[in-house]
């Protein structure tokens, strides 16, 4: 049996990342991935990527990180081009090598995790909307085909939402692995742990287990109005309102 921690939308927040990180750690976790929007909203984006990209095994693009890679959006975007312009060149090289989706087997079971949505990153996919929308969730389209698709998976996880939740529908595992930085459920960072056989082809127990972190809200508010007194961070209210209410704001 192999433990794999799953972390999501961390959004620039670095106190919400590094209690994250310390608690995979001292749970002995060395796999990670990462389901993308690492970067945009929070104060400190090129430091979020960095850590993730030097703790996690495995990372896909999310919105934010295909916002800032796009020329049009960023001309036209303030917020996105305050975060690209703190990312530099390389950064950005790296996030153009991302991949869109990951999948590997489990305990016998096809896993199949990305960003938002099968189809794109920009599509959202709420816990409450229709059965057959969540069911779409399941589907093989033409992006994930581009990643090698394996045939329909049995288990699908993703982030963007920001709404921790765990579905079972048709038999299939249906999954939200929450958000790091700015959770809409409760203001705790949150990731999950997926425990199972590794790349196991026969059937074999299987659990996922939602995992709460305390953070220091008030160092996370105050490095972002820092960056916004100091360099012009936009969207400060909303960062906040986030922070500390949930709500996703304007």
């Amino acid at each position: 049996m192999e433990r794999i921690a799953i972390i999501s939308d961390i959004h620039g927040n670095m106190p919400a990342l590094r209690a994250v990180l310390k608690d995979i750690a001292g749970r002995g976790i060395s796999r990670i991935q990462c389901l993308g929007d690492m970067v945009g909203k929070g104060p400190e984006p090129a430091e979020a990527l960095d850590l993730v990209r030097e703790s996690c095994e495995s990372v896909v693009i999310g919105n934010w990180e295909a916002m800032v890679i796009d020329e049009e959006n960023v001309e036209g975007d303030p917020a996105a081009r305050w975060h690209r312009d703190r990312l530099g060149g390389a950064r950005l090289d790296y996030i153009r090598s991302l991949p869109f989706v990951l999948e590997w087997e489990m305990s016998g079971r096809k896993v199949r995790l990305f960003h938002a949505s099968p189809e794109s990153v920009y599509v959202r996919v709420q816990p409450w909307i229709s059965e057959r929308e969540r069911l779409g969730l399941f589907l093989n389209t033409e992006a994930t085909a581009r990643s090698g698709a394996f045939g329909k998976p049995d288990i699908v996880g993703y982030g963007d939402v920001h709404h921790a939740y765990l579905q079972y529908l048709h038999r299939r595992m249906l999954f939200n692995a929450g958000s790091v930085g700015t959770p809409r459920d409760e203001p705790t960072a949150c990731f999950c742990i997926m425990e199972g056989v590794w790349q196991g082809k026969d059937p074999a127990p299987l659990s996922l287990q939602f995992i709460r972190v305390p953070y220091d809200i008030e160092e996370a508010a105050a490095i972002a109005r820092k960056k916004a007194e100091q360099e012009g961070m936009p969207g400060l209210d909303v960062f906040l309102r986030q922070l500390t209410t949930m709500r996703p704001g304007k």
